[in-house]
């Protein structure tokens, strides 16, 4: 009997190769609300396969009562609702550390722009400017304290990086973790960096974690870089922030809405850096995403053993 999949965004085409070679597998895809209504006219479906954006909420589960897994093409599950997954025993899928380098690297990339200055550098030189030299004002990273706001996988490689750039790091996190790096306490380490970069979940927890009282604690110029959540930020206090130069500095990848408004002031705010959500979309990164989402989603609903650690909610599923 046919397997059948469900997609609610496009993938890497290695990741398409793999699902057009597996026999006995049906793909459907569903784009926009339009196509994913009609794909329902005919919901047996045993899994999905999403990005970033596709939701899959109760509601999408009710309509497809034979539901074996919910796959997401990354690391985040914003877009999935685990915990009503796990109610009704499906099993949700993700590519864990797929994408820590890429993020690291964005993140450091990030860092060392602000810090330097290197944007308005790069436009002087390009708009004829040469002569301005005398007015750059830029810093080294060298020197300065790092605190890494999450010690998990991505956290752990940028705090590698920023010390080989001669950066004291200091992290705060939910655990301990086996680092040489001073643990400290979240108001710590607000008072002590320089440079503050955030590698966290968005949790009921952590949403607005860095809000205008966490801002009031930070030294006076610090730089701020997010990419992981945009919600994590709260971007009222953050603008603020920026606005009374209080914050010397915001780099990131993530916004709290993505797309931002036309008005948003943070994108055009002089002293932000913010990429279009595109850190783990490198060819190497979103290829090894997407076709390890497929070869796990492929072997479950096969019966076989996926990739260790890639059922996110397996402690909570039944049996």
């Amino acid at each position: 009997m046919s397997q059948r999949i469900l997609l609610l965004e496009t993938l890497a085409e290695e990741a398409m190769e793999l699902l057009n070679a597996s026999e006995d597998v049906e793909i459907v895809f569903a784009l926009d609300e339009s196509s994913l209504q009609k794909a329902l006219e005919k919901p047996d479906f045993q899994a999905i396969i999403t990005r970033g954006k596709g939701q899959v909420r109760s509601q999408l589960m009710d309509q497809i009562p034979g539901l074996q897994v919910i796959a997401r093409a990354g690391v985040g599950l914003d877009n999935i609702d685990v915990d009503e997954a796990s109610k009704r025993n499906i099993k949700v899928v993700n590519a864990p550390n797929s994408n820590a380098n890429t993020i690291a690297e964005h993140t450091i990339s990030l860092m060392l722009n602000l810090q330097r200055n290197l944007f308005n550098a790069f436009n002087m030189v390009k708009e004829g400017r040469w002569k301005e030299r005398g007015n750059y004002v830029g810093d080294e990273l060298h020197g300065k304290t790092l605190g890494v706001l999450g010690m998990g996988n991505i956290g752990k490689k940028v705090a590698r990086i920023a010390e080989a750039l001669g950066m004291e790091v200091c992290y705060w996190s939910a655990y301990r973790e086996p680092v040489s790096y001073a643990m400290m306490t979240f108001d710590e380490i607000l008072k002590k960096s320089d440079v503050i970069s955030v590698h966290l979940p968005l949790t009921s927890d952590t949403e607005n974690l860095i809000s205008q009282e966490a801002f009031d604690q930070m030294k006076e110029g610090a730089i701020l870089i997010n990419t992981a959540r945009g919600k994590i930020i709260d971007q009222e206090s953050l603008i603020n922030a920026l606005n009374s130069g209080k914050l010397g500095g915001f780099g990131a990848d993530v916004l709290a809405d993505e797309p931002p408004k036309a008005d948003e002031p943070l994108v055009t705010h002089p002293n932000t850096l913010i990429t279009a959500h595109v850190g783990s979309l490198t060819k190497t990164t979103y290829t090894k995403m997407c076709a390890m989402t497929v070869e796990n989603t492929l072997a479950i609903l096969k019966g076989k053993d996926p990739m260790e650690n890639c059922i996110f909610n397996q402690q909570s599923l039944k049996g």
